[in-house]
């Protein structure tokens, strides 16, 4: 949360002239619901379900389809399922990695869309409990103090793409 994923994804599918997705906002599209509500209304697990469901089905129709920039939810690189998807389909997964105070920061104290961040300890406890789990990404770049273009190009180079 707040590593600047849909931002920085926007930014590089423009910047590549890919197609950009939002794993998040095809979840609420589908389900009618904002990934908020569907939290309080049926349950962190029901959401990881569906967050499974909607990663696998992406990566089929991505398999022989237009190149895509794909941002994942927070906690979606943290579910071993959602790993093993992602490396057998060969993605080239990319970790966003910033420091908690400048993610609080860039969050704001008072953001009430992001169900995971509303209670500041429960979301320093998250951050530690992830962090080794998103180090397990293949790839890693530190977004703290870069503007969005600057990160969007440090990917564009690590993709060799530039």
């Amino acid at each position: 949360m707040g590593a600047g994923k849909t931002s920085v994804g926007i930014l590089l599918g423009q910047r590549l002239g890919w197609r950009f997705v939002d794993l998040d906002r095809q979840i609420e599209a589908r389900v009618g619901k904002t990934v908020a509500n569907i939290f309080r209304e049926l349950g962190e697990t029901a959401f990881r379900q569906m967050e499974t469901e909607a990663l696998q089905k992406l990566l089929h129709a991505l398999r022989d389809g237009d190149p895509t920039v794909v941002a994942l939810g927070g906690g979606a690189f943290a579910q071993p399922s959602n790993r093993e998807l992602l490396e057998s389909s060969a993605a080239r997964v990319i970790y966003l990695d910033a420091p908690i105070d400048e993610l609080r920061r860039r969050l704001g104290e008072d953001d009430q869309t992001r169900p995971l961040f509303l209670d500041a300890e429960r979301f320093r406890m998250l951050y530690e409990e992830r962090q080794p789990l998103y180090r397990l990404a293949p790839h890693r770049v530190q977004t703290a103090g870069k503007s969005v273009i600057e990160v969007a190009r440090e990917i564009e180079s690590l993709l060799g793409e530039s």
